[in-house]
């Protein structure tokens, strides 16, 4: 076999919100298009992959260096040794050829995207969808049938008042989901406890039942002050107070702080998993890994990530990705993960999972469809399929 085509296209993902740090007005999303000359019920089999929200499309880099970097190999540098399927750790290998370490930056997003759309065409080849392959690959074919998720909003709109909020997390509540999750950094702090208390009151005052997210954007003395104003609340976690890279407040606010904490959204290797993992302070069975595969060199960089935590004495359980998408929930139920976000009104078609999958009493389940199971969600596959025109 071998790959005839690779569609690279930019596709809006913007909204009218704005966290702590950025707003999403002008947000875009890579969609790329892997093409095979395998054939299933009458048509090609084509892999598709994006990358999730809070980074933009990498448009010039797949297009200058890693795509060509692949429809210029021999198929032997990317199948399997019987050369009926793609090898997704070869191509990735081949993906960072003649690249120096350290640096990822937006070059992940791009390997991420390509990563993903080569996973999505081997579990379609092998007619199954990427949980079960993940599963029967990597995990001795246990599978969770039904996968955590929690649903993530609670931005910054403008008008937006403490009315506003309350209805959207009810919203999110009569849509199945138990733990909703909101903004914090982007008001000061007087202001962020009124909207905390007042999405409290929608979750019957049981902190265990909301997460604050503030986007790294706090310095240690602001992270701290917050984390004394918050304690009591008893939270399901304070996410991503500092910059990423802060390994030191990270720490410090560990131990300042008891209740669970989450961060790694915008660490994109195993490498600066494992720093996390050594300096950050980070609980096991208490604290959450929030590593986005789509943003991080994709799946094949993902299981090194995984093996790094293993090693650090971390479980899969304490993983819970970032991105609130099909991809990382195939991740979740193949690997054994502890659950995966949700977005039920922002950033669509992107987030979200399949048309039929309802959200029952906090847990999703998957459909039964050959690959990531972009086509059992209507708007998505339209949007990939009109961005790539195939």
């Amino acid at each position: 076999m071998r790959i005839t085509d690779i569609r690279n296209a930019t596709a809006p993902m913007a909204s009218n919100i704005s966290n702590a740090y950025i707003d999403f007005s002008k947000m875009t999303a890579s969609v790329v298009a892997v093409v095979t000359d395998v054939v299933r019920d009458g048509k090609p089999v084509i892999g598709y992959g994006f990358n999730s929200n809070g980074r933009y499309a990498a448009k010039g880099l797949l297009a200058e260096r890693f795509i060509p970097r692949l429809l210029g190999a021999a198929p032997e540098a990317y199948c399997n040794v019987s050369g009926d399927t793609l090898d997704p750790l070869k191509i990735w290998d081949l993906l960072f050829a003649n690249e120096k370490p350290g640096g990822h930056g937006e070059r992940s997003v791009a390997i991420g995207v390509l990563d993903m759309a080569v996973w999505d065409a081997t579990a379609k080849i092998a007619g199954v969808p990427l949980y079960r392959l993940l599963a029967d690959r990597f995990r001795g074919g246990e599978i969770d049938r039904k996968v955590w998720v929690y649903a993530a909003g609670g931005y910054y709109y403008p008008g937006k008042g403490l009315d506003a909020l309350q209805d959207e997390m009810r919203s999110y509540l009569d849509r199945g989901y138990r733990v909703v999750k909101m903004k914090i950094g982007g008001a000061p702090l007087e202001e962020d406890l009124r909207r905390i208390d007042a999405a409290l009151s929608v979750v019957d005052g049981d902190g265990s039942r909301l997460c604050v997210d503030a986007n790294g954007r706090f310095d240690l003395k602001t992270a701290l002050a917050y984390a004394r104003a918050m304690e009591n609340y008893q939270l399901r976690w304070y996410e991503e107070a500092g910059d990423p890279l802060d390994f030191e407040l990270q720490r410090v606010l560990a131990e300042a702080y008891a209740p669970p904490l989450a961060t790694g959204e915008n660490l994109f290797s195993h490498q600066d998993a494992r720093n996390l993992a050594r300096y950050g302070g980070m609980r096991t069975g208490h604290d959450v890994f929030q590593f986005d595969c789509a943003l991080s060199y994709g799946l094949v960089e993902y299981l090194r990530t995984l093996e790094t935590l293993t090693a650090h004495g971390f479980s899969a359980r304490d993983v819970v990705p970032h991105g609130g998408h099909q991809m990382s929930l195939n991740i979740a139920a193949g690997l054994g993960l502890g659950g995966n976000e949700s977005y039920p009104d922002v950033f669509a078609p992107f987030g979200g999972f399949a048309d039929d999958v309802a959200v029952e009493d906090g847990y999703v389940g998957l459909p039964d469809a050959p690959g990531v199971g972009f086509e059992s969600k209507t708007a998505l596959i339209k949007v990939m399929r009109e961005a790539t025109a195939l």
